[in-house]
């Protein structure tokens, strides 16, 4: 049993990472439960949340697809990359471990942020998105 679980979280894992590249908002959310648990690691005061929209927590499929929409809002596409350094799958758990770059539109200001990626899947879609990454490194780039 854990064995097919596994696989199927690779699998729904694997297609994210795959959407995510090509960057389609919508088709990225189809890939969320109608309701997860997402979390980012971001200070809960005004830490450059005014120039960070989409650093906040999300519930349903609709929000996933707004924040993809408003993390490619602001940034240059152009010259964003990331890096993927590890899938870890544990039973319905997946860990994806990686560095960004980016740069934010508003100030021209490229940054590179390592993060951690905690998803969990459920029914073939994911119902646990938590984000660990440099939230310096990112308010950095968009301080004014």
């Amino acid at each position: 049993m854990t064995a097919t679980i596994e696989t199927t979280t690779r699998a729904v894992i694997a297609e994210l990472l795959e959407r995510i590249g090509q960057g389609d908002p919508d088709r990225i959310a189809e890939l969320y439960a109608d309701h997860a648990d997402w979390k980012l690691d971001w200070p809960e005061d005004e830490h450059g949340r005014a120039a960070t929209p989409w650093i906040r927590h999300r519930v349903t499929r609709a929000d996933a697809a707004a924040h993809y929409r408003e993390l490619a809002a602001h940034h240059v596409a152009e010259r964003a990359a990331t890096r993927i350094e590890r899938v870890l799958v544990d039973g319905a758990d997946a860990v994806v471990l990686g560095e960004i770059r980016q740069t934010a539109r508003a100030t021209c200001r490229p940054y590179r942020a390592r993060f951690a990626l905690h998803l969990t899947v459920a029914d073939g879609l994911i119902v646990r998105h938590h984000v660990y990454e440099d939230s310096l490194a990112v308010a950095r780039a968009f301080a004014p």
